[in-house]
């Protein structure tokens, strides 16, 4: 599993992408064939004084991909959220091909 991150409008610290990096481990759980994840950090709102944190994830495995886009207030929680999302998706389409 290729683990692509990159942050949009600001330089994320090496604990934030060690902490999406450890989260996105447990994705091999639930599919064992995923090829890549690209997973976007991003400020919104640049020009207000109030900045909502986004956080997109992408998962391709073969014949199918899957994203979702979670936004709060910190990165983690958007993260954590859209990553919550994603298992669903992942559990959902495996339950598919196996009926």
């Amino acid at each position: 599993m290729n683990i692509n991150i990159q942050s949009v409008h600001f330089d994320a610290d090496s604990k934030l992408i060690g902490y999406v990096k450890r989260r996105l481990e447990k994705l091999n759980n639930f599919n064992d064939s995923i090829i890549q994840v690209n997973v976007f950090l991003k400020l919104d709102n640049v020009v207000h004084a109030i900045k909502d944190k986004i956080a997109e994830i992408r998962v391709h495995v073969p014949r199918h991909n899957f994203f979702v886009k979670s936004t709060s207030k910190s990165f983690e929680e958007s993260f954590d959220d859209a990553l919550d999302s994603m298992v669903t998706q992942i559990k959902k389409n495996k339950e598919r091909k196996a009926a």
